[in-house]
């Protein structure tokens, strides 16, 4: 008989605790004009620099890599899914902009799914830029069982 899978209230707290490395990215023009091309779209606003400069889709950020959580507490939960992202966007993002990335645990929760024992991870990851202004934020739900 193998034993259940369970995640502790130690755990929770621990991971609750947790922020992983911030992540930084330049942020140029070229870049987000590619970007624009990438996903076909054609806004003037990715690319003319007439008015008040080039700034990015919406969907820019979506390419910082942010680091996957591997802490030791979900070692008993080794498959992953992503169980989708809710965004807020508070300020455009520029090119001249240097946007860094901070991800945290904001909740923890154990429960029974058709597979067994599983975790639902909500992660929040706010993006500010260099002002020390927040962009935007980017709330995760990982499932791991």
């Amino acid at each position: 008989m193998t034993e259940a899978k369970t995640l502790s209230d130690l755990d929770k707290k621990a991971l609750l605790a947790m922020s992983l490395p911030p992540v930084t990215m330049d942020v140029e023009k070229g870049h987000i004009k590619r970007f624009a091309e990438a996903i076909g779209d054609t806004n003037p606003l990715w690319s003319d620099e007439s008015a008040s400069g080039v700034i990015a889709p919406p969907t820019f950020l979506r390419m910082m890599i942010t680091e996957a959580p591997e802490p030791p507490e979900l070692a008993p939960f080794p498959q992953m899914l992503d169980g989708g992202s809710d965004w807020t966007y508070m300020e455009p993002v520029r090119s001249g902009d240097v946007i860094t990335a901070v991800t945290r645990f904001a909740s923890v929760n154990q429960r029974n799914i058709s597979v067994g024992p599983a975790v639902f991870l909500v992660l929040e990851t706010d993006y500010t830029n260099q002002k020390d202004v927040m962009v935007a934020r980017q709330r995760n739900t990982l499932i791991r069982y």
